[in-house]
């Protein structure tokens, strides 16, 4: 039998990683829609499938942008912007 636990192997390492990578993408989406929810009321379902679908790097920059967004149609043209090739 082999002497190596299951937490040593590369696959549970790789799966404990990709899982903690989604949860703090899942908490960064929560948390980004809170606050935009906060500041402009109900967001439609289409605009939060926008932010869930962002890369992690679109995700940050939403989040340094929320404050310069003076209604939800900047939102809205912010997040069209970031589904361009």
């Amino acid at each position: 039998m082999l002497d190596i636990t299951l937490e040593e192997t590369r696959v549970y390492r790789e799966v404990k990683e990709e899982a903690e990578q989604k949860g703090c993408k899942q908490g960064a989406v929560n948390t980004v829609t809170k606050l935009l929810t906060k500041r402009f009321g109900a967001l439609e379902s289409n605009i939060q499938e926008s932010i869930f679908d962002l890369s992690p790097a679109d995700l940050d920059s939403l989040i340094e942008s929320i404050l310069d967004f003076e209604n939800k149609d900047e939102l809205k043209d912010w997040l069209r912007q970031q589904r361009r090739p």
